[in-house]
């Protein structure tokens, strides 16, 4: 049975399920130097994709569509998009169980648009089932056929604690945790600088408030958190009565308007610390506190869904708490996997297996070379010979190889890998990508050695949870060191199919390090590059690595 999600909404995507088997998913931003955050153009684009990926749409027997709130003005839960570039508002599920229909897993069937004649029509899934689904259905949990909790946080919904039951197929909801939503960080945070919105800046609000909440996190890293300040928090919590998208809107307003009297002396970089470890310990605290009372005495697994599955330092603290055996987090938990989860869902109740088989590297290939800028050269050069020069020039290198990653970080294929040993280097990778200058540089290290250089240096495949530096190794690899003395590290293996892992182990041989500089290859504001004549035209770096081959930009 071929499956395809469809996300048409903010962070538009398809994905594409055969039987069990995810063949495909593309976020539109990741084609053709797209905007961060893009929607489909047309729903025309769901075949144009599946073709360009050599599927023929009259094959599929079945196409799902995310659901979502009603928009502009529409009375009920809908995307307003276009077809054949005719305006279209497309009828879909309710962002979330309770409106509607309580289940979780309510299927929805609409006729308002055909994607072939061969499956007309198509159906619809809550938003947020989409996140519990796909996170479970990727999980290892999954495919060892065991049972878990599901916690989805997204941007228009309060934390919500669902159990998926892998032998009766049942997803069913447990509790909210408390009534504020997850756009929160994001909201609180817009009302100091550097996030305040800028009135006559060019670009619409909806993409500046969704690419505020991970470099806030890594802003906090600039300031102290203030723990004397949590019962402030409380109280502010306290007079909030009822669930609602303006909660976060209006703690922000609060403060921002009391910050004397509240947080005399603390700079903004204090208050968003402070904010942001309260939020963690609130939602460990209520979670903790739900768990006990419901599942009293078992120690269950954990999925994590929704966009603030994002937020590292949230993670770790569930995580380091103890109170579940093992905790998955998806390297999609927003809504770039809500294509995935979506199509998820129509796998999940159709009788296949649930533990979807997929891998990482399931996005966009790269496109031809296309034409480079006058005086690039070429020459033919392998893993070993890249990670010579890395060793020996110290100068960063785009790699733009095989298919591109799933989700919003840059695991390898679409990297900028430099050595992490120059202490200049974070400095210098964040001036080339036109980033302020607090945001980190995440390291690539050889899974074998992580634990020895961080602490607790588990395996983490996708860039989800925090970690510290151990002793010495700083110093050492000062490159991916985070201004707090953490690292957002992504643990690899040299059997993991990507060059990136290749040129690591052979850095390692060289070099005696096993860790590299990792960040992602784009235009700022725009998805991973797509071939390596987008990389040359930007030309702010002195090499680009591509299927053995090696570009040298002769302007560097």
């Amino acid at each position: 049975m071929l499956i395809v999600g469809v996300k048409a909404s903010h962070d538009g995507g398809v994905a594409l399920i055969d039987g069990n088997r995810l063949v495909l998913s593309v976020e539109i931003e990741k084609l053709g130097n797209n905007p961060r955050y893009s929607r489909l153009r047309d729903l025309e684009q769901v075949c144009e994709i599946l073709r360009d990926h050599g599927v023929d749409p009259a094959d599929v027997d079945q196409f799902v569509v995310d659901g979502w709130w009603p928009e502009k003005g529409a009375s009920t839960p809908s995307v307003s998009t276009t077809a054949n570039g005719a305006p279209l508002t497309l009828p879909v599920a309710p962002y979330v169980d309770g409106v509607g229909a309580l289940d979780p897993l309510e299927r929805y069937a609409f006729t308002a648009h055909d994607f072939t004649a061969n499956a007309p029509g198509y159906v619809s899934y809550h938003h947020a089932s989409n996140h519990a689904v796909g996170s479970y259905c990727t999980s290892p949990f999954a495919a060892r056929g065991e049972d878990s909790l599901a916690l989805v946080w997204d941007g228009g919904i309060s934390p919500r604690l669902y159990h998926v039951s892998a032998q009766a197929r049942t997803v069913r909801p447990v509790a909210p945790l408390f009534p504020v939503t997850g756009n929160i960080f994001a909201d609180f945070c817009m009302y100091f600088d550097p996030f305040r919105p800028d009135p006559a800046a060019e670009g619409d609000n909806e993409t500046h408030h969704l690419s505020v909440a991970g470099k806030a996190m890594a802003y906090a890293a600039l300031g102290t958190c203030d723990r004397d300040a949590f019962p402030v928090f409380d109280r502010l919590f306290e007079e909030l009565t009822s669930i609602s998208t303006e909660n976060a809107d209006e703690l922000g307003a609060r403060v921002a308007a009391e910050r004397d009297q509240l947080f005399p002396g603390r700079s903004n970089a204090d208050i968003i610390a402070t904010f942001q470890e309260y939020v963690g310990e609130m939602l460990l605290r209520r979670l903790t506190d739900l768990v006990k009372q419901r599942f009293m005495g078992q120690r269950l697994n954990l999925c994590l869904g929704g966009g603030c599955a994002l937020n590292i330092k949230w993670n770790s603290v569930i995580r380091n708490s103890g109170l579940f055996r093992d905790v998955w987090i998806p390297p999609f938990p927003n809504d770039s996997g809500a294509a995935i989860g979506t199509a998820a869902c129509e796998l999940f109740r159709s009788g296949e297996p649930a533990a979807l088989e997929w891998d990482v590297y399931s996005g966009p290939r790269v496109g031809p070379v296309g034409e480079l800028p006058q005086g690039w050269t070429s020459r033919p050069c392998d893993e070993r010979e890249l990670a010579l020069l890395l060793h020996t020039e110290g100068e960063p290198v785009v790699v733009i190889d095989g298919r591109a990653e799933l989700g919003p970080r840059a695991l390898g294929n679409r990297s900028i890998l430099a050595p992490a040993v120059d202490p200049g280097m974070k400095k210098r990778l964040n001036e080339i990508k036109n980033r302020a200058g607090y945001r980190p540089v995440a390291p690539l290290c050889l899974t074998s050695r992580s634990a020895e250089i961080f602490d607790p240096g588990t395996p983490d495949r996708y860039m989800l949870f925090d970690h510290q530096m151990r002793p010495g190794w700083a110093e050492r690899v000062p490159a991916i060191v985070h201004l707090d003395g953490s690292a957002r590290l992504q643990t690899i293996d040299p059997s993991v199919d990507c060059a990136a892992s290749r040129v690591l182990a052979a850095y390692e041989a060289l070099s005696g390090v096993p860790v590299l500089c990792n960040t992602s290859a784009n235009l700022n504001g725009s998805g991973f590059f797509p071939d390596v004549a987008s990389v040359a035209a930007w030309g702010r770096t002195k090499y680009i690595w591509s299927a053995g081959v090696l570009y040298v930009n002769p302007r560097s």
